[in-house]
């Protein structure tokens, strides 16, 4: 007797997409957009701390509120002790405004926040781009060493949620209103103006691997990007694949910086997956690869970016108009604080 070998699918015949996507200009506006507000930040935060270093005698520069969305840490503490008292703490409170903007991304964009508007994602994204133009790819790490790779940045947000979970309200006001606590956000920037041996060699060290392997710094040990990723969990919105019409040419997968096997699932459900929309892009059958919401009618890629806008400026906007955006605290006391911040330490 003999065994036949099983007829091979037939190949599925291409309906080329009859639009151009637009999610990756889009994006990169989006990322331009953000990176010039963080460089305006920065420069004139340095201003306005310079003037309270010198007593003064420098140029004198409103301080940016939005700084506060690089101390996550009292972002977190002012969110439980605003959820738990029911009062907008007064200092540091645009960093919790902003967290929660971000949050909130997070859930109906899926983890857009890292792949559209964290400045530090962004270059990440383009270390390993410039990595692949130089050598002509990157590097993934083997499974045995990615997956135990990835759960640290868990690891390390179950610490700092540890951390701040076991402090009362009443803990959460004394630290935040602490000499420390106070000028924690000057004590953030020293830290890179200061830069020392030790932090300027993980610094490098991070950065190398960032050229060599795919979002490095983001796939293994962002703890802000694991709290995203597990809300982005629940979010309604899916990257989702239309078995039918896939010809399973598998560019998807390969567009993926989160390294997903996209074109193996049906729903994209994973933590893992940033919204960054790159698989959608490169997918050249029509109506095959989309972001959709619950019904699975298909998002257009200006929807992200719409959404991330209208979120971002609506929270904000509330803020500064409901009075919760500024630290209300006296010249005096920067004046005093400031030139010292070097000497406080963690209470």
């Amino acid at each position: 007797m003999v065994c036949e070998a099983p007829p091979k699918p037939a190949k599925k015949k291409l309906i080329r997409r009859g639009t151009r996507d637009f999610s990756q200009p889009l994006r990169l506006a989006t990322q331009c957009a953000f990176a010039l507000l963080n460089i305006w930040i920065g420069v004139q935060f340095y201003l306005w701390v310079r003037y309270y270093e010198t007593g003064g005698r420098g140029m004198r520069a409103a301080r940016p509120a939005g700084v506060e969305g690089w101390l996550p840490i009292a972002s977190l503490m002012n969110l439980k002790y605003w959820l738990e008292t029911g009062v907008v703490p007064q200092v540091h409170p645009a960093g919790m405004f902003l967290l929660v903007s971000f949050v909130a991304m997070s859930f109906f964009v899926r983890k857009a926040f890292c792949s559209w508007v964290c400045p530090v994602g962004t270059l990440s994204e383009y270390l390993w781009k410039a990595g692949r133009s130089i050598f002509g790819r990157n590097w993934s790490l083997p499974m045995w060493a990615d997956i135990p790779l990835r759960s640290l940045k868990y690891i390390l947000l179950g610490l700092f949620l540890y951390a701040v979970g076991s402090l009362s309200p009443q803990g959460l006001r004394e630290f935040m209103e602490s000499p420390y606590g106070l000028v924690s956000d000057v004590k953030m920037l020293n830290f890179f103006r200061f830069l020392g041996v030790t932090a300027a060699v993980v610094l490098g060290v991070l950065a190398i691997a960032s050229i060599f392997v795919q979002n490095f710094w983001c796939r293994f040990l962002c703890p802000y990007g694991a709290l995203l990723g597990l809300v982005s969990a629940l979010s309604p919105a899916r990257i989702r694949r239309v078995e039918a019409t896939c010809i399973d040419c598998a560019k998807c997968a390969q567009a993926c910086p989160s390294l997903l096997p996209v074109d193996k699932l049906i729903t994209i459900k994973t933590p893992e997956c940033t919204g960054c929309l790159e698989c959608v892009a490169v997918c050249p059958a029509e109506n095959t690869l989309y972001l959709s919401v619950p019904s699975r009618r298909a998002l257009p890629e200006w929807a992200v970016a719409l959404a991330i806008a209208v979120i971002f400026l609506g929270i904000v906007g509330f803020a500064k108009s409901a009075g919760y955006w500024e630290t209300p605290i006296p010249d005096q006391t920067y004046f005093d604080l400031i030139p010292r911040a070097q000497e406080f330490a963690h209470p």
